[in-house]
């Protein structure tokens, strides 16, 4: 949806974004101006404001609606919601999400399974992510408690070296739950 200004052939009016009011949808009698390049232009009725930002062949964009009167600033709105745009997704990449992965084990695991269930703990420590180690306790498996808790210690001693326990061995239910966090790269 395109509206021409009546005096600059390239002037275009669009809604690009409901962040920002710019151009003809502001709708303040004055606004407090601040030009391309941040000087302070003052007080202007709004339709100088637009002619302004008009001769520049710039927007005039709404940055602090609730100030009175409301605060505009010229600029070109396009590049400035690339910039943004590409900010956001440069932030986004950078934040790693830490995922909770569950590795379980059994009070009776033999050595050749215990090996592998370690290798997999390893990745997910290097990966960055926690793990949560259980032992799931069968039948009259229960009154052994002791024995789970041995085998998540040892697992846990196997890689101390990538790890800090955030939750020591702890009993829910029929399983032993234990929580490991990977220690932070430099």
């Amino acid at each position: 949806m395109f509206h021409t200004h009546s005096h600059n052939p390239f002037w275009r009016w669009q809604v690009i974004s409901t962040e920002h009011l710019i151009n003809d949808e502001i709708r303040a009698k004055e606004v407090r101006l601040i030009g391309a390049d941040g000087e302070q232009l003052g007080i202007k009725p709004i339709r100088e404001a637009l002619q302004i930002a008009a001769d520049a062949s710039l927007d005039l964009v709404n940055v602090a609606p609730t100030a009175k009167p409301p605060v505009c600033r010229i600029m070109d709105y396009g590049k400035y919601r690339y910039e943004m745009q590409k900010k956001e997704k440069e932030a986004r990449k950078n934040q790693k999400v830490i995922e909770i992965k569950e590795v379980r084990l059994s009070a009776t695991i033999d050595e050749h399974d215990f090996q592998t269930k370690q290798r997999n703990v390893v990745k997910f420590l290097n990966d960055g992510d926690k793990v949560k180690l259980s032992v799931r306790f069968r039948g009259r498996e229960i009154a052994h408690a002791s024995i789970g808790q041995k085998v998540l210690e040892r697992m846990a001693t196997e890689v101390e070296e990538l790890c800090i326990v955030e939750r020591r061995p702890k009993l829910e239910g029929r399983s032993m739950i234990m929580i490991l966090s990977p220690k932070q790269q430099a």
